[in-house]
């Protein structure tokens, strides 16, 4: 349970840090916000939260403006969050 936890404090952090970066065009920092917004409803089952969150942040990725830093922080998010949802 407490790599659970860790996993989605990571999670959260890499999307803070994506949403303060000004390098990053303001849809893709506010998609960023928004998914986060849907991790920590903790009112839906963790399989649904992820699978919105990775939704959100799979449309991001494909957007042509993201720089390419932004679109591999993205990817390495999708990733732990498909483990996350596998696990639980």
């Amino acid at each position: 349970m407490a790599d659970k936890t860790k996993q989605m404090k990571q999670v959260f952090d890499v999307l803070d840090s994506l949403s303060e970066d000004p390098s990053v065009p303001r849809n893709i920092r506010k998609g960023a916000t928004d998914a986060k917004g849907r991790l920590a409803n903790e009112k839906d089952p963790m399989d649904l939260r992820a699978t919105s969150a990775i939704q959100i942040l799979d449309d991001l990725a494909n957007d042509p403006n993201i720089p390419l830093h932004g679109r591999t922080l993205i990817w390495n998010v999708i990733s732990q969050l498909e483990s996350l949802s596998q696990s639980g």
